[in-house]
């Protein structure tokens, strides 16, 4: 038995090497040490990359996609080193799109270049065609120098501060006026396009209107290729000749050169032509820049906060609101239950009396078993397991322990996380179906750590098959979802089998404080306002408002490769959303028991789940003010999306059920009942 422990332990220390966790220690260099430079895929950004004709960035409409490419992706024709090793990834890395690799730049420490030459390279026309699109739609380069992100500085005009900007563009575009084609012909023709061909050239996107002398005036958008980068190096000196990277900004440059030796900064762009190859030459420069930023804080330049007010008015909004929604429910719940029971308690059971509060009459049928209790069971469970790998994850991330250095950390100890709270989940999904007194516990068993996230995986394998298509480098390689399974199935099903059989033996929800009627009661006739589907959407506004503003700031964290570090705010809105549903769901389930609508159970469920989720994913289909860049973007969006609202079902449904089910154990219990 030692044996097969040891190999199991050794195979999981082999599997585990092509997910290495980076660590956060500094890295010390000394004069003329090399400084790798790695490159990662290229993503789409929210930033608008149009300049006008006197060099100021202008806004414009463009597409925008939700997939990355590999840096290294064929129809790009970047240069490469000699060898190209992919660098060690965290699960979370690899699972977000990460694909790291090292590059021909040569970076010394304080040794500057000017101009030095990377490659030639040749870009036929389809291939031009397919980089002017990316650079129209603006996609961005991303680089690493010491684990930083090589950056663009970026200006805030609402906060007024400056900040770096993760990424830079993979070309600017350009947008000029043209009337009658005489500036169209003009400007082909100094991109080397012959003037007889500049009105049928496609290489520019065209948007036409008249101007009042009725001459045909036409908007004209020239994308320029990124070939030289200026890069800068912000180094903290600590003395004794020993140096720190603290900051990386990166310029770059369009400029047409008919040879590598020839490097002004000024000049003609280069413009990739359609129709024929295009010569192309790659160059760089490097400079140094001391800096008193310390090692310790060099992400701040990083992590900017574009509209702080905005989150601490909703906050601080939806906090009074939250204490004046417990205030009431609290108040009046207390108030109407303490006259109940002290009614109740002192009734004379062989006296005739007239009940004026029906939630007592339904004392017989409350702990009714409800139809479908294995599949109510399980998704409680499973949103039980999110709920807690969740709030963990955001507590863990708010005191700093999940540093940005790290990339794919947060992916990777939610992954973590998750699996080790199977054992929770499943004692939990086990408890209620025991509560229901439900037959199948063995299906309960082998259901509640396989339906969920088997479901979640067969999306991402299916989504997987649209991002093969575009040949993004989003896709997640097979070696990896095997991985995932392989730990799933040697680490957490084990776990939720143990919860599972611990609640089975220990657990005792099943000891109900009244006994069922072997009749069930009629339900008498509801209020509108009170049947499931009004009252979903009435209390789904609530939990919903507390998260609405950080949702806005998660999806431009997803789908535009930003930063999100504003744990702090994420916490505090996540604790507001779990007090929110469960006041609300509780206040609904005790107004529904008065009417004698004994069935809480799906209610409880429905109440506290759908309609946040609805809304959830409503709000992201308003977030989409942008053009979706095509089928398989509005299909990746729309699949996401989806997936990110049905988990928020789970969580919240299984708040609004676990808080009505110790509510209504908690007030049966306090009454006599012949």
């Amino acid at each position: 038995m030692a044996y097969i422990q040891l190999f199991l332990l050794y195979f999981i220390v082999s599997a585990t090497r092509a997910f290495y966790l980076p660590g956060v220690a500094p890295t010390t260099y000394k004069e003329n040490d090399e400084i790798p430079l790695l490159v990662n895929h290229l993503t789409p950004s929210m930033y608008y990359q149009h300049q006008d004709e006197d060099g100021n960035n202008v806004s414009g409409d463009k597409e925008h996609f939700l997939y990355s490419y590999d840096y290294y992706y064929d129809k790009f024709h970047f240069c490469k080193p000699e060898t190209v090793e992919k660098q060690p990834e965290s699960l979370g890395s690899i699972i977000f799109g990460d694909r790291i690799y090292n590059s021909p730049f040569e970076l010394n420490m304080l040794q500057e270049k000017e101009c030095a030459s990377l490659c030639r390279t040749i870009i036929p026309g389809n291939d031009a065609k397919f980089i002017n699109k990316l650079i129209k739609n603006g996609f961005f380069q991303n680089w690493l120098i010491d684990g930083l992100p090589a950056a663009r500085e970026v200006y805030d005009g609402r906060t007024k501060t400056e900040f770096y900007g993760a990424g830079f563009g993979l070309g600017i575009v350009e947008v000029a006026q043209v009337v009658d084609g005489e500036t169209e012909q003009a400007q082909a023709a100094s991109d080397g396009v012959e003037p007889e061909k500049a009105k049928t050239s496609n290489q520019g996107m065209e948007l036409g209107a008249r101007d009042q002398g009725h001459n045909m005036v036409k908007t004209r958008e020239f994308p320029y290729f990124a070939n030289h980068f200026d890069i800068r190096i912000e180094y903290h000196d600590r003395g004794e000749g020993n140096y720190r990277v603290v900051g990386v900004i990166v310029n770059p440059l369009s400029i047409k050169r008919s040879s590598p030796d020839t490097c002004e900064t000024k000049g003609s762009p280069l413009v990739l032509n359609e129709e024929t190859e295009n010569e192309v030459y790659f160059t760089y420069s490097v400079k140094f820049e001391e800096s008193s930023t310390s090692w310790a804080t060099r992400w701040d330049k990083y992590l900017h906060v574009y509209d702080p007010s905005i989150q601490w008015f909703s906050l601080i909004n939806f906090s009074l609101v939250v204490v004046l929604l417990s205030s009431v429910v609290i108040h009046s719940l207390l108030r109407a239950l303490k006259s109940d029971f002290a009614r109740y308690n002192e009734l004379n059971l062989d006296d005739d009396f007239q009940e004026d509060s029906g939630w007592k009459l339904s004392h017989g049928d409350v702990f009714r078993s409800p139809s479908q209790s294995l599949m109510l069971s399980i998704l409680v469970g499973s949103g039980v397991q999110i709920f807690l790998m969740v709030t963990c994850s955001i507590f863990f991330a708010a005191l700093g322990f999940l540093s940005p250095s790290s990339r794919g950390s947060l992916a990777t100890v939610m992954f973590i996380l998750y699996a080790i709270f199977g054992f929770v989940g499943s004692y939990t999904s086990m408890g209620i179906y025991k509560f229901f007194d439900g037959p199948y516990w063995k299906a309960n068993v082998i259901m509640t750590p396989l339906l969920v996230p088997g479901a979640i995986l067969l999306v991402i394998i299916a989504l997987n098959f649209f991002l093969m298509f575009v040949h993004s480098s989003g896709v997640i390689p097979a070696s990896t979802l095997f991985f995932m399974v392989f730990l799933w199935f040697l680490f957490s099903i084990p776990l939720s089998f143990a919860g599972s059989l611990v609640a089975r033996k220990r657990c005792h929800w099943d000891e109900h404080p009244t006994k069922t009627n072997q009749i069930a009661r009629q339900i008498p006739f509801q209020p509108w306002y009170l049947k499931t589907l009004p009252v979903t959407l009435i209390a789904g506004i609530f939990p919903f408002g507390s998260i609405a503003v950080e949702l806005y700031f998660i999806y431009t964290s997803l789908w535009f490769n930003k930063i999100f570090y504003m744990f702090g705010f994420l916490f505090f809105s996540f604790l507001l959303l779990t007090l929110t549903t469960s006041l609300v769901t509780v206040m609904i389930t005790y107004h529904s028991l008065c009417l004698e609508n004994w069935k809480w159970q799906w209610r409880g469920f429905i109440v506290g789940g759908v309609g946040c989720a609805l809304y959830v994913f409503i709000h992201s289909i308003l977030f989409t003010k942008f053009k979706l860049g095509g089928f398989t973007t509005i299909v990746l969006y729309l699949g996401y999306s989806s997936v990110i609202s049905l988990l928020c079902c789970l969580v919240t449904g299984s708040i609004g059920f676990i808080s009505s089910m110790f509510f209504i154990r908690k007030i049966y219990s306090s009454i006599k009942v012949d």
